[in-house]
């Protein structure tokens, strides 16, 4: 039975590869994003897409509005928006305070207010029983990274996803986190990476080789499905071995 599965940040990268995996098991996707023209280059079969800024309120009740009008109810709800900033408009500041702050707002604004607030908005649409909510963390939320900022507000999302699971557990809803380690092949590092970084992250891992977009949805997508109905308040590290499982 065809299912509504709602992707935020679904126009590249992790959130691209979910759609087609949800879209190719017939499922009705609703790629949602800042940027219209990356929605419209995905090219995800029948997919709907809404442009609209996630962790802006009106944003949200955009987005929120497309949904009741085009699908209803919302079977699966995926957060893969975010970023480390790197990607945003740089604002010269003078002040290094200024300068912090700025850093770690706009990570905050990305990773964690664009997932809470899309939850909260599209709540009493899920699906129930049988709703699913998955969010994207990131391995440096075990061990932090370059931007302590951006591992923060990863890590941030844990223990909501864990009080939003005890809240719609209730409903037959679950709510679980995958968190990616080292995955090419998306915008994260902006221009690349430097191949020497590249090799040391892989040399991390058991397996020898980069995560891929597909990896991750893959465990996405399974985490989706009636296999994994009692599995909920879990965080599935998807990194091949570089960080260990907690």
């Amino acid at each position: 039975m065809s299912r509504n599965v709602v992707i935020s940040g679904g126009g590249t990268g992790i959130g691209l590869a979910a759609a087609r995996a949800f879209a190719d098991g017939g499922d009705q996707v609703l790629l949602l994003g800042r940027r219209e023209e990356v929605l419209r280059r995905a090219r995800v079969p029948g997919a709907l897409t809404c442009a609209a800024d996630l962790s802006d309120v009106a944003g949200v009740r955009k987005a929120a509005r497309f949904v009741a009008d085009e699908l209803g109810a919302v079977d699966v709800l995926i957060h893969s928006a975010g970023g480390s900033g790197r990607l945003e408009p740089q604002v010269e500041r003078d002040d290094p305070l200024d300068r912090v702050a700025d850093h770690w707002l706009v990570n905050f604004r990305l990773n964690t207010l664009t997932a809470v607030l899309l939850t909260e908005a599209l709540e009493d649409r899920l699906a129930e029983p049988g709703g699913r909510v998955l969010f994207l963390s990131s391995i440096a939320a075990y061990r932090g990274s370059g931007s302590s900022a951006y591992a923060a507000s990863k890590a941030a999302l844990h223990p909501y996803a864990h009080a939003l699971a005890r809240r719609l557990g209730p409903r037959g809803i679950t709510v679980n986190v995958v968190a990616p380690g080292y995955v090419e092949d998306t915008g994260f590092f902006g221009e690349g990476l430097d191949e020497a970084r590249r090799a040391e992250l892989i040399a991390e891992t058991s397996t020898r080789r980069a995560g891929t977009p597909g990896d991750v949805a893959a465990t996405l997508h399974w985490l989706a499905s009636p296999a994994a109905a009692h599995i909920t308040s879990q965080i599935i590290q998807v990194n091949g071995g570089a960080e260990r499982g907690h």
